[in-house]
């Protein structure tokens, strides 16, 4: 076991857990930030992205030793001052979600696309949205969704 102190959403936490600890189970289990999901365990599906230094990240695969000295973001930290995050009213707005429970890693891929590419093409919004898999397949409006957020950050 070790401690961990872990920067999260801009607040500091500690974490008492062996170093290969998936950074997910950290989040859920010990620091109680449950909007991140399991979803595979394998890092293939995406339910569990958070970013790391401002990029995609699965955290089911990623051992919390690595995010050490790491600036993390969970779906708990895009709101900012009571406003949502551009995406997430356009989540709202298309209507996405079915089950919801992809939404959350959705949600944080399509944020940390549209932070690097502000004006996407359709080509790219597919290309950048595909490796997260939604069980209820709504594809279209989660791309329909991420078009819309790009309008809404300019």
């Amino acid at each position: 076991m070790a401690l961990y102190k872990l920067q999260i959403n801009g607040r500091s936490y500690e974490a008492d857990v062996e170093p290969d600890t998936p950074l997910l189970w950290v989040l859920r289990d010990n620091l109680g930030l449950v909007g991140t999901k399991y979803g595979c365990g394998i890092a293939q599906c995406g339910a569990c992205t958070v970013h790391v230094n401002g990029n995609p990240m699965r955290s089911c695969a990623y051992p919390v030793s690595a995010a050490a000295n790491a600036k993390i973001t969970t779906i708990e930290g895009l709101e900012s001052n009571g406003k949502l995050h551009a995406v997430q009213e356009a989540w709202d707005e298309v209507d996405v979600a079915q089950c919801g429970y992809c939404q959350a890693g959705q949600i944080m891929t399509a944020t940390a696309f549209l932070s690097k590419n502000p004006n996407p093409t359709e080509e790219e919004i597919e290309t950048a949205m595909n490796g997260n898999i939604c069980r209820c397949g709504t594809y279209h409006r989660i791309r329909e969704a991420v078009a819309l957020a790009a309008t809404k950050l300019k």
